[in-house]
């Protein structure tokens, strides 16, 4: 039985360095948030998704099915929301066992106060430490990864 090839210098490298990179952005947002908004990275996530859905609202399984926390992490995140005053649920006319998540007008607010400085940090920490060049590379680079990922999955690219 053949072993599987080991990974390369440059292919352990480029893996140790997006772990580390991934790892010390969310770090660094997680805490600007918490500081600015007194949110956490995965409820600014969800705040965010909901704000570029129709009407603010979304099944909370399809919000499961974009979000990047698991589906326990989502519903406790919703639940913290709820008791802010900054997202409601209620039950989908359409299916009892349904549960619709909706921004509260104080939601918006935040979203909207928090926006320009989350988007100047992601600016800041990712966009402009690359040369537009090597920018460009990236992000399609993480776009290809992603696509190939989510098919692999059985999720959809989000």
């Amino acid at each position: 039985m053949d072993e599987p090839p080991c990974l390369g210098e440059r292919e352990l490298g480029a893996w140790r360095a997006l772990l580390s990179t991934a790892a010390t952005l969310n770090r660094l947002i997680e805490q600007r948030l918490k500081d600015d908004a007194g949110l956490s990275h995965s409820q600014y996530e969800v705040l965010v998704r909901l704000a570029d859905a129709p009407g603010g609202e979304l099944r909370m399984t399809e919000l499961a099915g974009a979000a990047t926390t698991s589906k326990s992490g989502l519903t406790y995140q919703v639940a913290q929301l709820e008791k802010a005053g900054l997202v409601r649920r209620r039950a989908c006319p359409e299916d009892v066992r349904g549960i619709i998540a909706s921004l509260t007008d104080e939601g918006w607010a935040k979203v909207r106060a928090t926006e320009p400085g989350h988007a100047a940090l992601v600016r800041d920490l990712f966009v402009d430490g690359l040369s537009r060049d090597d920018f460009t590379a990236l992000a399609g680079g993480l776009e290809a990864l992603r696509d190939l990922l989510h098919t692999r999955s059985g999720d959809q690219a989000s």
